[in-house]
């Protein structure tokens, strides 16, 4: 099955355009403040709709992480990095996004989202309230106390990412910076190396399923690192002011998805 694609059986040349199109801009988003998948999950499973939900999964998987390996190793370069909270963080994420993924036969999804609708109005309310959130980078913890809030944030937010997923990276952007004391910059450097964490967990169990396309999934890998490589090199460019705008955006675009997926629950 990993071979094989389309409903022909064979990659199609102009199938694999648009995917590559998508996994580009989905790059290029990710790597500035997260959110990618909006764009290439649905473009797969719109123009794929004939294949089982886990081999486009995997596919997105192999080629979101390609790009954040990138974007995460640019920003590596360019911002420096805080490691006290980072180390535990990366511990928690890999261990409870598992715990996340295997949760996901236990209850039904659908019951968080009308609750993860809500903390991202919160969340752009609490943005958009303070202009100056974000601005600066000044953590305000003490070594000790950022090692558990860093555990706890990736234990959260992996388990989160394995069970559900949409807005993980917007989350995480958030709590660096109402909570470490982070500017956007910062906090989307440091919430991009938690998203490779998780992400790695989940093709774990993806690559040995068998559960990807492998043409389609290394077009969109290269198309996404191009997106991912032009994103950070914009984010680091043009600081914290470029991030915190890009992600108000996100966040509507999360909130609209969002809510229209719960009105049509509700109907």
């Amino acid at each position: 099955m990993w071979l094989e694609f389309g409903a022909a059986g064979g990659p199609e040349g102009g199938l694999l355009l648009i995917l590559g199109l998508a996994a580009f801009a989905a790059g290029l988003v990710d790597a500035v403040v997260g959110g990618g998948g909006l764009i290439s999950v649905p473009a797969l499973f719109s123009f794929v709709p004939n294949s089982s939900a886990g081999a486009l999964l995997g596919t997105n998987k192999i080629s979101s992480v390609s790009g954040t390996v990138f974007a995460a190793y640019r920003y590596a370069r360019g911002v420096r990095l805080d490691w006290n909270p980072l180390i535990p963080a990366l511990l928690g994420a890999l261990v409870f996004s598992w715990l996340g993924a295997a949760a996901v036969s236990l209850l039904p999804r659908s019951l968080a989202q009308p609750l993860v609708l809500l903390m991202l109005v919160l969340v752009a309310f609490s943005t958009l309230r303070s202009r100056e959130m974000g601005a600066q980078h000044a953590p305000r913890h003490s070594v000790a106390a950022q090692r558990w809030m860093g555990f706890l944030t990736g234990a959260v937010l992996g388990f989160y990412d394995g069970f559900f997923g949409p807005g993980t990276g917007a989350f995480l952007v958030f709590i660096f910076v109402r909570f470490f004391g982070y500017d956007f910059l910062h906090a989307s450097a440091s919430s991009k190396l938690i998203n490779l964490t998780t992400n790695l967990a989940a093709l774990a169990f993806f690559i040995p399923a068998g559960e990807f396309f492998l043409v389609a999934a290394l077009v969109m890998a290269a198309c996404n690192v191009v997106g991912a490589l032009i994103g950070t090199s914009l984010a680091v460019l043009k600081g914290s002011g470029f991030v915190r705008r890009f992600f108000l955006v996100l966040l509507f675009a999360l909130i609209l998805k969002m809510g229209w997926g719960t009105l049509e629950m509700l109907i």
